[in-house]
């Protein structure tokens, strides 16, 4: 917490207002503001010493000040309780309805008796403490099995008929498309072998013709 640096009043005068009582044993710096609301009281001890700046405002009760308390510069203290003898409260601490114990030390900058703080700070603290909820995780769920398939007995099954023979078909030309799985039976014919040696030795045709126009020229001089 950062703490602005005290600046020195230059107020040499004390200011007090209600019903105050101060022992002649403390010490009291100047610029202290002692102000007791109308039915509380504020009661300093001997051997207190009241630092520069600070100000006291009882409320809705008495404000005690034990002996020997050391209230460091720019102390804030609003409503009723008591700070415990010889106890040592840090510069610029706020102290609402103040509850200290002898002999106790507050650090500089602290803040004691902030309700509305403190339940924050307390929802806060809880919140962590609270178990985590995991998402509900979905129902494994086994796929459905099939039955087995049982074969078929002997009684249901169809008897089973040899393919039938069919006489051999004439040679054709025109062979029928072969079907799916069946071996093609290749037909070799004389036509069938013409083409094939004219188309691996296309000069054997016109050497066969070369020859059929001799031939017919021998015979035509004869």
């Amino acid at each position: 917490m950062y703490l602005s640096p005290l600046q020195l009043s230059s107020n040499s005068q004390i200011l007090m207002s209600g019903d105050v009582v101060v022992n002649e044993g403390a010490a009291i710096a100047p610029g202290v503001i002692l102000q007791a609301e109308p039915g509380s009281r504020i009661s300093i001890a001997a051997g207190a010493c009241i630092g520069l700046g600070v100000i006291l405002h009882a409320r809705e009760g008495t404000l005690s000040i034990g002996a020997g308390v050391i209230l460091g510069a720019g102390v804030l203290v609003v409503g009723a309780g008591t700070i415990g003898a010889n106890a040592c409260i840090g510069a610029g601490t706020t102290l609402i309805n103040p509850c200290i114990d002898q002999m106790q030390i507050m650090p500089a900058g602290s803040l004691i008796g902030d309700t509305s703080r403190q339940a924050s700070v307390e929802a806060t603290a809880a919140a962590p403490t609270a178990a985590p909820t995991s998402p509900e995780t979905p129902e494994a769920t086994t796929p459905p099995v099939a039955p087995p398939i049982e074969p078929p007995s002997p009684a249901q099954t169809p008897p089973q008929t040899a393919p039938e023979t069919t006489p051999d078909a004439p040679e054709s030309t025109a062979a029928e498309p072969p079907q799916p799985g069946d071996t093609p039976t290749i037909l070799y014919g004389q036509a069938h072998i013409n083409r094939l040696l004219g188309t691996l030795f296309p000069h054997r045709q016109a050497f066969n013709r070369s020859e059929e126009n001799g031939q017919t020229l021998s015979g035509d001089s004869g």
